[in-house]
């Protein structure tokens, strides 16, 4: 594991400029997508929680929420409203950690957290608060390199939930240990290398024995309504628990081929 995030650059300009229309893009994707989406793995049933991006809420994910649902699962959005951040005394994660609690013990099982962007930062860093309820987490173009400035809308981020650079102690060494993945808890991320909102060398797992990395493509608006998202969301939440395994591009010459990038090498 890597004492430190490397420094990250913003992506490229043109990238952000065209989040939108690739976003709408992606979108008119999924109608011709269903039936080779009806053939992503099936669940046993747990409870899973999905977490919207920045500024987003619960509406955003609607789409992802309802596939996630139809290969068999208990899906929850994560009702807190809009996610504004994580708060400076991080108040924003104690209430989703009360959510989550409360579906735990509605179900009795493990649950999984899925999050878009900021939602799942916040995912990420509430596996670390409560291992024993959480079975694993998936992040879709998540920056857990502590780095926010190196993201195109740090400045609205700023606006919208304030300072983040030594706002507080608590919120610098939230900063510093988010690059570390939760212990005991398999984490894997989604990320796409033409994200034109956050740098994607910054949403990559630092290599582990419960880390995995999936490349898509794909923009960063785009990654709750992508289908080559959603079939990676649901080979990753199939797998049984105690069993995670990484994600295996073997299986098929398709996945290969949609999925490029194998193990932890990174051009």
């Amino acid at each position: 594991m890597s004492e430190s995030p490397i420094a990250l650059t913003r992506p490229p300009l043109p990238y952000a400029l065209l989040e939108a229309g690739r976003a709408l893009s992606e979108l008119s994707m999924l109608p011709a997508a269903e039936i080779p989406l009806s053939m992503a793995p099936s669940g046993d049933g747990h409870s899973v929680v999905v977490c919207p991006g920045f500024l987003t809420s619960d509406r955003s994910t609607g789409f992802l929420r309802r596939f996630i649902r139809s290969r068999g699962y208990n899906v929850y959005g994560w009702s807190l409203g809009r996610n504004l951040g994580p708060g400076l005394e991080g108040r924003n994660i104690d209430e989703l950690a009360d959510w989550v609690i409360t579906v735990y013990r509605q179900s009795r099982r493990k649950v999984s957290l899925v999050g878009w962007s900021l939602g799942g930062v916040m995912a990420r860093e509430l596996a670390k608060r409560m291992p024993d309820a959480i079975r694993q987490v998936v992040t879709l173009g998540s920056p857990i390199s502590g780095q926010p400035e190196s993201s195109t809308i740090s400045w609205l981020y700023e606006r919208v939930a304030g300072p983040v650079k030594g706002a507080t102690p608590e919120m610098q060494l939230l900063l510093e240990r988010l690059h570390h993945p939760p212990v005991g808890v398999p984490s894997t991320a989604i990320f796409t290398k033409s994200d034109g909102i956050v740098p994607w060398r910054g949403c990559i797992e630092p290599e582990g024995p419960l880390t995995d990395n999936i490349e898509v493509m794909a923009s960063h608006c785009g990654l709750g309504v992508n289908p080559f998202v959603f079939f990676a969301v649901a080979d990753r939440l199939a797998l049984p628990e105690r069993q995670w395994t990484p994600f295996d591009r073997t299986a098929s010459p398709w996945r290969r081929v949609a999925y490029p990038t194998a193990g932890h090498v990174y051009d």
